[in-house]
């Protein structure tokens, strides 16, 4: 998952309009959608172990 936001990162600054954002608000802006993404798939895991757990 990691792989992939830094791939999609790469990407914008190479190809997408992130080229013209500062280089500050393109790193925060990968921290945040990768803080997100990790809380997301943690919820998702601790939401599987209850449902295949019953």
């Amino acid at each position: 998952m990691l792989f992939l936001v830094a791939a999609l990162m790469l990407l914008g600054v190479v190809l997408g309009t992130v080229a013209h954002a500062p280089l500050t608000f393109t790193a925060v802006a990968a921290v945040v959608i990768t803080v997100w993404l990790g809380i997301f798939a943690l919820r998702e895991r601790h939401a599987r172990r209850h449902t295949s757990a019953h």
